[in-house]
């Protein structure tokens, strides 16, 4: 006899979603338990207006002729459900992280977070800039609406740390510490603009400036290592660092990892959701196979974005 309820392969995609959503949260879960931590702080996620992230996806799409690898989105799905998941992962406190590619952006990325943040409690009001005439404007405004933590990606931006357009920018946030996470590697592809060089001359300049070096500043990962070192307010994120994916193009050096060790207290977790090519528990495995051990974890994954944020 035939079955009167048929399962359609749409309830089947959504089970299996559920199913899914479910072993990550256990993984995730068991991480936590491992380290002893009952929530994570990840300082590198991003959220921003949907057209602007259809874009950004849609780059991540066709990234495989400029990367040489397919770079599938694992989370695409709608914001409320992006946010389920990321709570779900018992992240209590996260980034918006959102950036511009040309002039006459910033200012409105920067209200659609500061509405995203007073929407979104958990998360940490996120803003950026540009170089451009009115980046001042543009930040004091940010700050004005409660922006707690800045974006700059050289990388996407195209301009130079240094532009005198920005001297005010970088004077104004270091004066009132508000940390800048920087994407200034030349991971995963070279730009114009990123390497230690530049950012180096910037901090030489600001050295009071908060500034968090995205992806560990992958590929050149040493470099940063010693900005960190040379700087009291320079701190690191973890973002897709020691993961498969990464490891096989731009593996971190295992000679770093004492360094690393030693930075401890400088070291912030990020992940990149929603835009990862592979689940999150495996950002979080990745950390704790660099051997470093449970205080090193508990330190990235919680307590010095805490202490930064005054969480």
């Amino acid at each position: 006899m035939a079955d009167p309820h048929p399962v359609t392969p749409e309830r089947d995609d959504a089970t299996s979603e559920r199913e899914d959503v479910t072993s990550e949260r256990e993984d995730v879960a068991a991480f936590r338990a491992e380290v002893g931590l009952d929530h994570l702080i990840d300082v590198h996620t991003h959220f921003m207006p949907q057209r602007v992230l259809d874009k950004v996806w849609a780059y991540f799409d066709a990234a495989g002729p400029l990367t040489g690898r397919a770079w599938p989105i694992t989370y695409r799905r709608e914001e409320q459900e992006r946010l389920d998941v990321l709570r779900g992962f018992g992240v209590r406190a996260f980034t918006a992280m959102l950036y511009p590619h040309k002039p006459g952006m910033a200012r409105w990325l920067n209200d659609w977070a500061a509405d995203f943040a007073a929407r979104t409690p958990d998360c940490l009001h996120t803003a950026t800039f540009y170089a451009e005439p009115c980046a001042l404007d543009d930040v004091r405004r940010a700050l004005d609406q409660g922006a707690r933590v800045f974006k700059c990606h050289l990388q996407v931006g195209d301009f130079d740390p240094n532009d005198p357009l920005l001297d005010a920018v970088w004077a104004v946030l270091a004066e009132r510490g508000i940390p800048v996470v920087t994407h200034c590697g030349s991971g995963p592809i070279p730009g114009r603009h990123t390497g230690p060089g530049p950012i180096g001359a910037l901090l030489a300049r600001h050295p009071a400036l908060r500034l968090v070096v995205a992806h560990l500043g992958m590929p050149e990962y040493a470099e940063f290592l010693d900005l960190a070192e040379r700087y009291e307010h320079v701190m690191l994120d973890t973002t897709m660092v020691f993961t498969p994916f990464v490891e096989a193009d731009m593996p971190f050096p295992r000679a770093e990892l004492p360094r690393l060790a030693d930075l401890r207290e400088k070291v912030l977790l990020g992940t990149d959701f929603p835009n990862i090519p592979y689940p999150y528990a495996d950002a979080l495995r990745a950390l704790r196979d660099t051997g470093l051990g449970a205080d090193w974890l508990r330190a990235v994954c919680h307590d010095n974005a805490a202490r930064l944020f005054g969480l």
